[in-house]
């Protein structure tokens, strides 16, 4: 196997018009690993993807995926390159089996059909259904399934889990993990934080165009801002003020001023322990976190006084 990374991108640039959707991007995925590629709507994530496959020119910079330059190889890179874009479009007048018939005819049948079977099953796929018939997340689950059917070397996922259940987002996390296992290298854009937290080996964070960070995924955690909802039994109280005071705790409301009742909220910087030994005195009816946002996370981190 080749240890030249499997996707390098050197000040790759890419403007609509007055829009500039890449200022300058710099990635490197090694061969297989899964590379979370996290950012909000509009950072740059989807235009990113298109420019490693060809599908869109950039403006400037430049681009290898699986050794090759995509502008002169580009159909030398999708061949070996299973694409989910973020919105699928399929015939409606075929049913999922002859689409996926016609997508795998399109790459000279590699896909061998015991193999597009199993993956159906995996993700409780109808192969008959017409496609005209299917919800969103039925034609995610056709998506996915091309994808994964001639088995790539590399996968290119934009949004895999958009429009499904949450059953059906660990099958799919899962089937993308099990890629991986078998040799595969996976560049997926997301911007749920928990989503990537949970397959991802590194993460590349995206905002306006530029990487602004690459992590570790346990990394993540520690940068997130979590909000706590504690509500107090009837009747009970306590002293905000001391509770602002608790390592981690970056702002504290309550329902009155000086004497938190009812329901307080919190934010929380990083591990949450102290927070919890803090509460344990309190009588505590009922305790809920919020998973950070990926906004929150970048105002966590990216808004650090000194630190562009």
């Amino acid at each position: 196997m080749s240890t030249e990374p499997a996707i390098i991108t050197q000040g790759l640039t890419k403007s609509y018009g007055p829009v500039q959707a890449l200022r300058g991007l710099d990635l490197e995925v090694g061969r297989g690993e899964i590379y979370g590629f996290l950012g909000p709507n509009g950072a740059g994530k989807t235009t990113t993807i298109r420019c490693l496959l060809d599908l869109i020119r950039p403006s400037g910079g430049a681009a290898r995926v699986l050794g090759l330059d995509p502008r002169r190889d580009g159909l030398a890179v999708r061949a070996r390159t299973g694409y989910l874009p973020g919105e699928l479009r399929l015939d409606e007048r075929l049913t999922v089996e002859g689409a996926l018939r016609l997508l795998n005819g399109l790459r000279d049948h590699r896909a061998p059909w015991a193999e597009v079977r199993r993956l159906a099953e995996r993700l409780e796929l109808s192969l008959g259904t017409p496609v005209k018939n299917l919800s969103t997340g039925n034609k995610q689950k056709v998506g996915v399934v091309q994808a994964l059917m001639h088995r790539p070397e590399l996968l290119l996922l934009d949004e895999p889990t958009t429009g499904l259940d949450p059953l059906m987002q660990r099958t799919v996390l899962d089937m993308v993990r099990a890629a991986r296992d078998a040799g595969a290298t996976v560049f997926f854009s997301s911007h749920h934080l928990a989503e990537v937290q949970a397959i991802a080996d590194r993460v590349g964070i995206i905002r306006a165009g530029r990487l602004v960070e690459v992590v570790d995924t346990r990394a993540l955690a520690e940068r997130a801002v979590h909000r706590v909802h504690v509500r107090l039994q009837e009747g009970a109280g306590v002293d905000l003020d001391a509770l602002a005071g608790v390592r981690g705790v970056t702002s504290v409301e309550g329902e009155a001023e000086d004497r938190g009742t009812g329901l307080i909220t919190l934010q929380v910087e990083g591990a949450m322990d102290a927070l919890i030994r803090a509460l344990a005195s309190l009588p505590v009816e009922t305790l809920e976190t919020e998973q950070p946002s990926l906004e929150e996370v970048f105002m966590a981190y990216y808004e650090t006084p000194g630190r562009d």
